[in-house]
């Protein structure tokens, strides 16, 4: 375990960046020298022009040495390119371990004002949980990483764990996936892939494959027949124009094929070496394991399969070359040719694909679980215990809050305890309140949380802390706050929840506020649910001689030499000092 990541990935970078180096001038070298044999073969053909076989013999020999050259500079510059993503990764984990990390992206679009708690907690959004952690370089990855953190689930934690540990000590490995996750610029989900190879329709006859190989080979004869002068030309030119004629005849049809697949090209071409790097690398944890062996095919590797697509996909690109698009057509029917390999590959695995697209996407999201466990090596993974407590913590802070500046709190709540907890305003009730309820996001995901110590039995989690008024649906704040408590009523019938409420019953008078906030804890005492309740309304605190499974908390404000202070610590009983009226003087508001 490596102490120090923002050592880690300083170190990293500088190394990097030596390899780009390297790298750079190595390039430089292949391309003077590819000139170099260019310039040898033009004139060594210049000097042997009308000597047979010499001519020949240095243009082959100078053609195979400059495609040498030519793979040879594509491999250095592939490389390089891997280098400098690798480079951008370790220049963003140094930023966000700086605390620069607004710039990434927030996962906006997940935001759901009816979900559990998404929407009180900072999952999405700007200075989010989801922008301070997610590192996933797919689409179909960013979307089954903000599943993973909304899902609400509670089964398999251990397994999770495991996963995550493993994965975090594979940082080079890591990586690597990213980075050749970035190369490609993939603009639709693998999902538009998928629903578009299984609703696929084939489009050329199959007796078409037949004729164009038949046809190809007429082609070779004629042209070699004309080579040696056998046949006159105009022989080769017929048939050269018959062969555009065939291809013209499903012109259309294959047009449409193009376009379609031009949308899904770059999909395949960034999953296929992510499928090979997960097809090779060694696992232990069992969930790792279970997913490497979907895509374990028993002929071919899948990462095989979707590379022979790819390149597929890149050949029938090519009818946008003049000269393909026309010799290759006149001669060699190429368009129906690659028409018909297109079709032959997806009846052959359009059933097969969409699980190898679900586990490269499993790998991007947990590899952004992985790499928080690994920027946060003090972090500690909960221990999952079947006790009557529901958490134990010891020092628990919310993650993302400046080490410097978090006040960490010890907490623990029984099974079926509710907690009130009340205090002054800024005094830290809504910070612990979200402190809390990540922890049990991040508990529930398998992630390792900001505490010394965390017991656990796992829970899942509802909340009620941000509720607003709807214009569009002409809906005040108190009807949109009896709504969610409504939800949380119903959800706690069947299921067991951790129920935490920031300040009941908020858009109503005080004493109709007290009075339905008292019959709605009552209420919530009487299911099977855990949880707190953060309120002004020290009332509210005389439900503890009433109930022996609610207990008060308070977060207090005091006042020093005419200032206000916070200590931001829980503190067993009710709160004493308010302070609106102390700021309303202060800020010469009265």
């Amino acid at each position: 375990m490596i102490d120090n990541p923002l050592e880690f990935y300083i170190s990293q970078q500088q190394e990097l960046e030596l390899t780009v180096f390297k790298l750079k001038k190595q390039l430089i070298a292949i391309g003077v020298f590819r000139l170099f044999v260019f310039l040898i073969t033009f004139f060594l053909i210049y000097l042997t022009f009308g000597m047979y076989p010499d001519v020949f013999i240095l243009g082959f020999l100078g053609i195979c040495a400059f495609s040498f050259l030519v793979i040879q500079y594509s491999n250095f510059k592939r490389a390089k390119d891997i280098v400098e993503a690798k480079i951008e990764i370790c220049k963003t984990e140094i930023k966000v371990l700086q605390d620069d990390f607004f710039h990434l992206d927030n996962g906006v679009e997940f935001l759901n004002h009816n979900h559990f708690y998404s929407n009180d907690i900072d999952l999405f959004g700007k200075g989010s949980f989801f922008q301070y952690t997610n590192r996933t370089k797919t689409i179909e990855g960013k979307h089954t990483y903000a599943k993973l953190l909304t899902e609400n689930i509670v089964d398999t934690i251990r397994e999770k764990q495991k996963v995550i540990e493993e994965l975090s000590e594979k940082v080079n490995w890591r990586q690597h996936f990213s980075a050749l996750a970035s190369l490609v610029n993939v603009k639709n989900k693998s999902s538009l892939a998928k629903k578009w190879l299984i609703h696929y329709k084939t489009i050329l006859p199959k007796y078409l494959s037949i004729i164009q190989s038949i046809f190809s080979l007429i082609s070779l004869v004629l042209l070699g027949l004309v080579f040696f002068s056998i046949i006159s030309f105009s022989y080769l030119l017929c048939w050269f124009f018959i062969g555009l004629f065939i291809t013209g005849s499903y012109v259309k049809k294959t047009t449409k094929l193009y376009v379609d697949t031009n949308d899904i090209r770059a999909v395949f071409k960034q999953y296929y070496p992510l499928l090979r790097e997960i097809e090779k690398e060694s696992f232990d944890a069992k969930n790792l394991l279970e997913q490497q062996k979907i895509i374990q095919s028993k002929h071919k590797k899948a990462s095989k399969i979707f590379k022979e697509f790819s390149k597929i996909l890149d050949a029938f690109d090519n009818r946008n070359n003049i000269i393909i698009a026309v010799l290759g057509n006149g001669l060699f029917l190429v368009e129906i040719y690659n028409t018909y390999r297109i079709e032959k590959w997806i009846n052959k695995y359009k059933h097969t694909v969409e699980k190898w697209f679900e586990v490269v996407a499993y790998f991007d999201a947990q590899n952004s679980l992985a790499n928080f466990k690994f920027n946060h090596p003090t972090y500690v993974f909960p221990q999952l215990k079947d006790t009557k407590r529901i958490i134990q913590a010891t020092s628990l802070g919310h993650p993302l809050l400046k080490a410097n500046k978090r006040v960490a709190n010890d907490f623990n709540l029984n099974d079926e305890q509710f907690f009130i907890i009340t205090g002054a305003n800024m005094a830290g009730k809504s910070t612990f309140l979200r402190t809390v309820s990540l922890s049990i996001v991040m508990a529930n995901c398998g992630l390792p949380v900001c505490a010394e110590k965390f017991v656990y039995q796992p829970i899942k989690l509802i909340t009620s802390m941000r509720t607003s008024d709807s214009l569009s649906e002409d809906e005040s704040y108190f009807y949109s706050e009896l709504k969610r408590l409504k939800f949380i009523v119903d959800s706690i019938k069947t299921e067991k929840y951790f129920v935490i409420l920031d300040e009941i019953l908020k858009g109503t008078n005080s004493k109709d506020k007290a009075t339905g906030s008292k019959q709605f804890v009552e209420k919530l005492t009487q299911s099977k649910s855990t949880g707190i309740i953060a309120t002004h309304d020290v009332s509210l605190c005389e439900l503890e001689q009433q109930f022996t499974t609610i207990k008060n908390y308070y977060f207090d404000a005091e006042i020093y030499n005419d200032e206000l202070h916070f200590d931001y610590t829980l503190k067993s009983g009710i709160c004493k000092n308010m302070n609106a009226s102390f700021l309303l003087k202060k800020m010469d508001i009265v």
